[in-house]
């Protein structure tokens, strides 16, 4: 079952009240969606956004809560063409739903031997982690590790990648994985320091087949422009590069007033419950009256 992140912190921070509306960016599960429903009772709305199209046919219809498969880089345009509003608050929950990792699929994780996809919406995107990892040139293939996955092995495996694909093509999560193993120096690192380089190079792969970074600033400046007076953007980030993207954001835009002067990260208590949330962090802020 899906387990939203960091679910009471945010809503305490959305602060919603009946008859007001919300917007959530990545609703997946809909945990917090339907948290928020309750609090908002019995006229306000929320509007649950989300770029895979069968994350939404998963959620179980409900009254005032709208559904619509879309990315958040036309967040401004998919209100508007709804006339929804006016907006309280807004959630982007930038984390992958436990539905993704664990049953669609799509290769999101290297530890469920899967074809190497990793679109968020496969009917509207072409370009996937096996074209990538089986054609794309050495050189693209280390900016790629660099750049999105601060890899410091990444030159490596990305050599490696080349050697091994010239003897065949590479076509599933596990082959990727069992590469990745090899291009790493033996002895230098234990288990747990092979799956986070494992996780890096996914997480790479999966940030440049989906546009993450480049959605998400495009996201955050039409949140600030459709949020009402008063209204809070609530962000939950699960890498330092979207992190990063969100603190200067803040920062460097003077109709917000941040609320969080350093990022909210999970209790131990939900860490024990949801090992996922260990790499959650949570920003908030509140577009200034004037």
């Amino acid at each position: 079952m899906h387990q939203p992140v960091l679910l009471k912190i945010a809503i305490k921070y959305l602060d919603p009240k009946s008859g007001e509306n919300f917007v959530d960016c990545t609703i997946g599960g809909a945990g917090h969606s339907l948290a928020i429903l309750e609090k908002i009772k019995p006229d306000g709305k929320v509007l649950g956004i989300d770029a895979d199209s069968t994350a939404i046919k998963r959620i179980k219809p409900r009254k005032r809560l709208i559904l619509i498969c879309g990315n958040f880089k036309d967040l401004k345009n998919i209100v508007q063409e709804r006339g929804f509003g006016p907006i309280k608050g807004i959630l982007f929950d930038l984390g992958l739903s436990s539905w993704q990792i664990e049953e669609s699929n799509r290769g999101f994780t290297f530890q469920k031997d899967e074809a190497l996809d990793m679109r968020f919406n496969p009917k509207n995107q072409v370009l996937t982690a096996l074209e990538i990892i089986n054609i794309w040139p050495e050189e693209a293939l280390k900016e790629i590790f660099r750049k999105y996955g601060e890899e410091k092995y990444g030159w490596k495996i990305a050599k490696q990648i080349i050697w091994e694909r010239n003897k065949g093509v590479i076509k599933t999560t596990f082959a990727l994985r069992e590469v990745i193993k090899r291009a790493i120096p033996i002895g230098r690192t234990q288990r747990r320091s092979i799956n986070r380089v494992l996780a890096r190079i996914f997480q790479a792969l999966r940030i440049v087949i989906n546009d993450e970074l480049e959605n998400l600033k495009q996201g955050l400046e039409q949140a600030l422009e459709i949020l009402e007076p008063n209204g809070r953007l609530v962000v939950i980030s699960f890498h330092s590069l979207e992190d990063r993207i969100v603190k200067r954001f803040f920062k460097e835009n003077k109709s917000l007033g941040i609320l969080t002067k350093k990022p909210i990260m999970a209790s131990e208590e939900e860490i024990k419950k949801n090992s996922r949330s260990r790499s959650a962090k949570m920003r908030v802020a509140e577009r200034l009256a004037s």
